[in-house]
C-alpha cells in the first residue's frame, strides 16, 4: 500500500456539502503530507541516507507506479495531492437535478460528502443558478451522484453523511415505515459500500444493511475539550443530565468518562400533536430523577430540530435549582425558527451554553454568544484515510482512552496516527 501517494483516493462534494467536504480535503492534504515526511525522516535515519535523497527517490517510486506516466510537481519535495473530483450539478426547471462526473474516477476511492440539513442556497449549473434545498432535494442529489459515480466506473463509494437523512424514523409505532433503513437499503442497492455519520439517532439502523457498513463516529472528544476549555465548569458541583431515556447510554458515556453523577429527565409525548416549533411541542410531562440543586448541568443529545423539548428541560432544571446548564448537541439543525426561541431563553438564563458541531451547515448559530461550535472535520478526515489506507477505526469508533489522557493533562500519542494530531483544529490552507 503506498500511503504517500493517495492517487486513487477521491472526493465529491455534492452542493450542501461543499464547504465541509473543503474543510476535510484540507485535512487530508496536512495528513498526508505529515505521513509523507515521517515516512521520508525514517526511511533516512534506518538506511543512514541524505533526506533529500529519500524524498526524490520516493517520489521516483509515486510516479512509477502512479496511473498516469507521472504525478505532477516539484520532485524535490512533497507534491499535495488533489482529492477533489471536477463535478457538475445540473438543476433543470422542473426541478430534476443531474450530476456529471469530469474526469476518470476508474477504478478510485470514492467519497461522496454532502449535508443533506443544510438549507442555505447551494450552487447549480456552474455557479449560474442557486436553489436551496430540503432534505428530500439534498437526498435525490445524493442518489444521482452514487449512480454517476458507478456508471463512471468507481472502485469503491463511500457516503458520507455527517446527518443521517430520516434517522429518527428508525421504528414503527404504528402504521408507519422504518424509512431510516429504507434510505439506507436504497444506497445500497445503488453500490454503495460504506455509509459514514456521526452520532446516528439508533444504532440499530445499520443492522438493516445486508452488504453495506454503517460506521458511526463520535463528536464526545471533542465536545469534552470544548467543555474542559470553560473556566471552573468541571468542579465537584458538576452534572450530567440525560434529556431523556433514549439518550440515557450517551449521556451515561459522559458521565463515566468525567466521572460524575447522572441524573434523567422523564418525558411523557403525546403523540396526537405533531411538533411545529418550540413553543409548540408535543411534551406533555417532564419529571427529573436526581438532584440539580446549585450544580453545574451537562446535557448531550444528537440533534437539536426546533429545540422545544430541551427549552422545556432546561426550565424544569432550573425550576429545581440548577445553576449553569450547558447542552452539547451532534446535529444543531435549529429549526422551525428555533434561535430565536434560544435567544429568549438564554436572555432569561434558562442555559449558559450551547456547544454543537459542523456537522451541519449553519450560519445564524455562529453569531450567538451562546453557541459554540466544534470542528469535526478531523475525525471524518482521519476515518477517511484509515479507510482509504485498509486501517483500524477502533480508537476513532471508541475513543474513551484518547478523552483520559485529555482529562488527565497528557498529550495524546498512539490512540491517533500523528499525520492527524489532535490538537489544533484550525485549517490553514494547503
Amino acid at each position: 500500500m503506498n500511503y504517500s501517494n493517495p492517487a486513487d483516493l477521491g472526493i465529491i462534494a455534492c452542493p450542501g456539502g461543499e464547504v465541509f467536504a473543503g474543510e476535510v480535503a484540507a485535512h487530508l492534504k496536512k495528513g498526508y503530507r505529515r505521513s509523507f515526511e515521517r515516512m521520508a525522516a525514517e526511511m533516512a535515519g534506518r538506511y543512514n541516507l541524505d533526506i533529500h535523497y529519500v524524498i526524490h527517490r520516493i517520489n521516483f517510486i509515486n510516479d512509477a507506479v502512479s496511473p498516469p506516466p507521472h504525478l505532477p510537481g516539484n520532485i524535490e519535495k512533497f507534491r499535495t495531492p488533489r482529492f477533489n473530483i471536477s463535478t457538475c450539478f445540473t438543476i433543470f426547471p422542473n426541478g430534476e437535478v443531474k450530476a456529471e462526473i469530469l474526469e476518470s474516477i476508474r477504478g478510485k476511492d470514492i467519497f461522496i460528502i454532502q449535508d443533506v440539513e443544510n438549507h442555505y442556497p447551494v450552487n447549480f449549473n456552474g455557479g449560474d443558478a442557486k436553489k436551496t434545498l430540503s432534505v428530500n432535494d439534498h437526498l435525490m442529489t445524493v442518489f444521482v451522484t452514487v449512480d454517476a459515480a458507478k456508471q463512471a466506473g468507481a472502485g469503491r463509494i463511500t457516503l458520507v453523511l455527517p446527518g443521517y437523512p430520516y434517522a429518527r424514523q428508525h421504528k414503527a409505532k404504528g402504521r408507519e415505515g422504518l424509512t431510516a433503513s429504507r434510505v439506507g437499503k436504497a444506497m445500497e442497492g445503488l453500490g454503495v459500500d460504506r455509509i459514514i455519520t456521526l452520532d446516528i439517532h439508533s444504532r440499530d439502523i445499520g443492522n438493516s444493511f445486508d452488504t453495506m457498513r454503517l460506521e458511526n463516529l463520535h463528536a464526545s472528544y471533542q465536545i469534552i475539550r470544548s467543555l474542559s476549555a470553560m473556566d471552573g465548569v468541571l468542579g465537584d458541583d458538576f452534572v450530567v443530565v440525560s434529556p431523556d431515556t433514549g439518550a440515557v447510554d450517551r449521556n451515561k458515556f459522559y458521565a463515566n468518562a468525567l466521572k460524575k453523577p447522572l441524573a434523567l429527565l422523564y418525558k411523557e409525548r403525546d403523540y396526537s400533536r405533531i411538533t411545529k416549533n418550540a413553543s409548540e411541542s408535543n411534551i406533555a410531562e417532564i419529571k427529573l430523577l436526581g438532584n440539580v440543586k446549585n450544580k453545574t448541568v451537562f446535557i448531550a443529545d444528537d440533534i437539536l430540530g426546533t429545540g422545544g423539548t430541551l427549552l422545556k428541560g432546561m426550565r424544569v432544571l432550573k425550576e429545581n435549582g440548577a445553576g449553569k446548564v450547558i447542552c452539547a448537541i451532534s446535529l444543531p439543525l435549529f429549526t422551525g425558527g428555533a434561535i430565536s426561541y434560544f435567544d429568549e431563553a438564554y436572555r432569561e438564563g434558562l442555559f449558559y451554553r450551547i456547544i454543537g458541531t459542523n456537522a451541519v451547515y449553519y450560519e445564524e448559530a455562529l453569531k450567538r454568544e451562546w453557541y459554540i461550535s466544534v470542528n469535526i472535520s478531523r475525525l471524518f478526515a482521519q476515518t477517511i484515510s484509515r479507510l482509504h489506507k485498509q486501517q483500524s477505526l477502533s480508537s476513532l469508533l471508541d475513543n474513551r482512552d484518547i478523552i483520559t489522557k485529555l482529562l488527565d493533562g497528557v498529550k495524546p500519542s498512539g490512540a491517533e496516527p500523528a499525520d492527524f494530531l489532535p490538537i489544533d483544529e484550525s485549517i490553514q490552507p494547503a
